[in-house]
């Protein structure tokens, strides 16, 4: 792999510069597509999902755990398949506790949802040493509903928002081959006893994420930061990095 040029402190300062507006431009636009999502509409979830857990069947609203939101990992786990996608794994490797606890201060729960039975689930999560919520959707129409289990001989397959004829027509045809587990992630919200979906996200778009408040950026409610009056200084959100994007 090559280095980077060396050059002077003056012809860094000058390029570090040019790449800052970049960054600004990136981030004002990052702003700008968190609050299109926020504003997306809703779709209310009327079918009863039932889910296996160690504690036995939980309904799709049980999976909030008392949390306003839901935001579910979709992990690839094809019942014949005795491990978990090793990419899903890598990334699970890297959610701590703590995140799970800042996700939950913001009324948002976080799980992780796999097609296969729960039995293979636990074994698995026992070898990797992982204590997050994990539950089995074997046997329902959860993954083929939400678009991350492909099999045209149980559902219309789509991927990504294209259907069978997009993702052939772009070279993904192999998707309508056979039974694929693919990866992504959906978010819920609930009120009261309705439960609504508000956005899912799948290939590389699922993949850009890291840290709390890039899954809340995914949800309906965002990042819910208040705006209060500090006497002797001008508003600022609580728990907001200053906005230096201008």
């Amino acid at each position: 792999m090559s280095l980077p040029e060396i050059t002077t402190r003056a012809q860094w300062l000058q390029a570090r510069k040019e790449l800052l507006v970049k960054e600004k431009e990136l981030t004002r636009a990052r702003d700008e597509l968190n609050a299109d999502r926020r504003r997306l509409p809703m779709v209310r979830v009327e079918k009863q999902y039932t889910f296996d857990s160690v504690h036995g069947p939980v309904t799709l609203a049980g999976l909030f755990d008392g949390c306003r939101q839901l935001i579910v990992q979709h992990v690839m786990f094809d019942p014949a398949w005795e491990d978990a996608c090793s990419s899903c794994s890598a990334g699970i490797d890297e959610i701590p506790e703590a995140l799970l606890a800042h996700l939950r201060v913001r009324e948002t729960g976080f799980v992780l949802v796999s097609r296969t039975p729960l039995e293979k689930i636990e074994k698995y999560r026992a070898r990797r040493g992982w204590s997050l919520p994990w539950y089995s959707s074997y046997g329902s129409d959860f993954n083929y509903d939400f678009h991350v289990s492909l099999d045209p001989a149980v559902a219309p397959v789509q991927y990504n928002y294209r259907d069978a004829a997009e993702l052939a027509r772009t070279g993904a045809g192999w998707m309508l081959e056979g039974p694929t587990e693919m990866p992504g992630y959906s978010c819920f919200l609930r009120d009261g006893d309705a439960v609504f979906h508000t956005y899912s996200s799948f290939a590389r778009g699922a993949e850009q994420l890291g840290g709390a408040y890039a899954f809340l950026d995914m949800t309906a409610l965002g990042r819910q930061e208040e705006w209060e009056e500090p006497k002797g200084r001008s508003a600022a959100p609580r728990g907001a990095v200053p906005d230096f994007s201008a």
